[in-house]
């Protein structure tokens, strides 16, 4: 089943979900492709060649008061002011909650004249007027998702795909609830048919987004339907939610091209649940997917950090690229991904994305995307907009959740441009207050040239100590040679444990002088040393804590939203007193310095969800598997786990989906002790 979160707030109550196939493990992708079923035919009407772009409201106003007709223009007023239609967005989209409850006598959608005082007709004109188009939502039953019970289309498809046509629509978006058992191809087949009728009589087309959240695989029948197709759930503002929605549309790139495109929701960049580093990772790989880029935020309240992500042309590009290829993976190894996109011009879009906690190395060659073999490569990175070369390898050294995105061609020029270089440091990441660490930071030359006059700086943060230990400058580095330092920094007594930045910095010139460099932001951990005997965890502090919804929650379950809206912690009719209440997918990791010896808990489903939810239970020593679980239903009483931790760095309690999507996971880590 799917996750009932997002269902429940949107009154999905009525949707059941084939089970995709899922991995137990976070490093693989999680939906199996069906080779031997090719796709079917894409729709003949020009439509839809690139991925569509533009602005749905429900991510950041839900059904909320705030939605209404001058925010719509309003967004169309900012797509012009802050670049973005030049950047390429174009629609303008409404989701839920625009119509009244009933419809009229005629059986016609009536506009909700509270939100919508001039209806949809002028609100359609004024989008237009601006250059923009206009798109709406229904969905495919009695009912739409919204609690409040909102009219869906389901024997209505004729009449209402008239009254779009009629008012300007440009865009419907076609939803999955209260469809009373109908066959999905018949119902959104019907739509199609439909949307064919009205344009035929109007003379305005309609991109049709299918919205069924991949329950019948429309990737396998729909390219001739719609125009793109949910292959999902919702997506919700966090890192958890896009890793597992990245996992499930990265297998599906054979089904996606030029007016039938892979949708694995829309974007959540700016509304604030998770960092830029991880917005930018979010939008990177939306790109590298040729997935549609539809704002989810309320632009009018951007930051100017999140309009810089959202108007990067450069990675814009790769996602409309006209070849309409959906980019594959290269590599997963350890959650180090490499994603290669081909694109028109015979380049590859490169993403070394980063799903881990701590930052990786993560590397690959020109040949094993795709390219031919070469002297050189023009290496471009989309987020630092700089041109470098390379002798073939792509690599870098990628923050926790980051993406480095590149795109790198077989181009003669190449020597025009300075070797790129790669930012690497070797040594813990954990660092204990007073206690000096020693830290070697590496600047590899990947170029086929001499980087010259190279120096290193590496810095922390105020009142932190940082010497290097050995040389940070050379007069040239080798192609393919590195530069070596050692730094020992020392972090003052009484900081506070936590997570802190420092900050590698290079600079060099290629053979003809011409000036380049580069930059790694490294997080750090501040940690203390474990007490010695057993303790709680849930009173322990954690070196990082990732949640599937909501915060992880000390001593009380999973609330799904804000913390401490858990209840007791309840398993199998047992009410314990301590531990940690997640959901899956989850990760919550401890600092214990090599000094502990066993890690025990009673583990299980919350009985909150009723009979809901699969999960798998592990716990990890560093990287190593130390104690797992099978996968455990609501059925089954808590179950006892004990793990052999002795002399590790690091302990993960993690919690995988049990193979039927991420739905109702509310684990329990009961009593979850540490024995140091």
């Amino acid at each position: 089943m799917r996750h009932l979160h997002t269902r429940t707030t949107r009154g999905r109550l009525l949707a059941t979900l084939t089970a995709l196939v899922f991995t137990a493990s976070l490093a693989a992708p999680a939906v199996a492709v069906d080779h031997a079923s090719p796709p079917a035919p894409a729709l003949a009407d020009g439509l839809a060649l690139t991925p569509p772009m533009g602005f749905n409201n429900w991510n950041s106003t839900h059904c909320r008061a705030e939605f209404d007709e001058s925010m719509v223009k309003g967004i169309a007023d900012l797509f012009v002011e802050k670049g973005l239609k030049d950047a390429g967005y174009e629609y303008v989209n409404l989701d839920d909650c625009w119509a009244l409850p009933q419809r009229d006598a005629d059986g016609k959608l009536v506009p909700d004249p509270v939100r919508f005082p001039g209806g949809i007709a002028a609100v359609a004109d004024y989008v237009h007027a601006k250059g923009l188009k206009l798109g709406i939502y229904t969905s495919a039953g009695t009912k739409t998702c919204n609690s409040a019970g909102f009219p869906g289309a389901l024997g209505h498809e004729y009449s209402d795909a008239q009254q779009f046509a009629d008012w300007g629509v440009d865009y419907l978006k076609y939803d999955n609830c209260n469809n009373q058992g109908v066959d999905a191809k018949l119902r959104y087949t019907t739509m199609r048919d439909a949307l064919r009728a009205a344009a035929e009589k109007t003379g305005r087309p309609i991109v049709y987004s299918i919205c069924e959240w991949g329950e019948n695989k429309p990737w396998e029948w729909a390219a001739d339907v719609g125009h793109l197709w949910r292959t999902t759930g919702d997506i919700s503002d966090n890192w958890s939610s896009v890793l597992s929605i990245l996992k499930q549309n990265l297998p599906l790139a054979p089904y996606a091209g030029p007016g039938h495109w892979n949708d694995p929701d829309m974007l959540e960049v700016g509304n604030g649940g998770m960092t830029d580093t991880e917005y930018r990772s979010h939008f990177s790989m939306w790109a590298v997917m040729a997935a549609p880029l539809l704002i989810g935020t309320d632009l009018r309240q951007a930051s100017d950090a999140t309009l810089e992500i959202l108007g990067n042309r450069e990675v814009i590009a790769v996602d409309q690229d006209p070849l309409g290829r959906q980019g594959t993976v290269v590599s997963s190894e350890g959650g180090r991904w490499v994603v290669a996109k081909e694109m028109k011009d015979g380049s590859r879009a490169v993403a070394l994305f980063n799903e881990s906690g701590t930052a990786q190395r993560i590397a690959t060659t020109a040949e094993a995307v795709g390219l031919p073999g070469a002297t050189a490569y023009t290496l471009r990175d989309l987020w630092q907009h700089r041109s470098y070369h390379t002798a073939g390898t792509i690599s870098a050294t990628v923050p926790a959740h980051g993406t480095v995105l590149v795109r790198v061609s077989a181009d003669r020029r190449w020597a025009a441009h300075p070797p790129a270089a790669e930012l690497g440091i070797d040594g813990s990441p954990l660092l204990r207050a007073g206690a000096p660490a020693t830290l070697t930071t590496a600047f590899t030359d990947l170029g086929r040239t001499s980087a010259r006059r190279v120096s290193v700086a590496l810095s922390g943060p105020e009142g932190w100590t940082v010497r290097a230990a050995s040389p940070t400058a050379a007069g040239a580095v080798a192609p393919g040679r590195s530069l070596r330092t050692r730094w020992s920094v020392t972090v003052p007594q009484g900081t506070p444990t936590g997570s802190y930045e420092l900050t590698l910095r290079a600079t060099y010139r290629s053979p003809d002088g011409t000036r380049a460099g580069g930059v790694l932001p490294l997080a750090v951990s501040v940690v203390v040393p474990p007490p010695s005997g057993t303790s709680a965890l849930g009173d322990l502090p954690w070196l990082s804590a990732t949640n599937g919804w909501g915060p992880v929650e000390r001593d009380t379950s999973n609330g799904e939203s804000a913390a401490g809206d858990g209840g007791p912690i309840t398993v199998g009719g047992t009410v314990y007193d301590d531990g940690l209440g997640v959901h899956a997918e989850s990760s919550v990791a401890y600092y214990t310095g090599g000094a502990c010896e066993t890690v025990t808990a009673d583990v299980g489903l919350d009985d909150e969800k009723g009979t809901a939810g699969t999960v798998a239970f592990e716990i990890r020593a560093d990287d190593a598997l130390a104690a797992s679980t099978g996968v455990l239903t609501n059925a089954m009483p808590a179950q006892p786990l004990t793990a052999d931790v002795t002399g590790a760095e690091v302990v993960r309690l993690v919690v995988t989906d049990g193979g039927d999507g991420i739905d109702s996971d509310h684990a329990d880590w009961a009593q979850a002790r540490l024995t140091c």
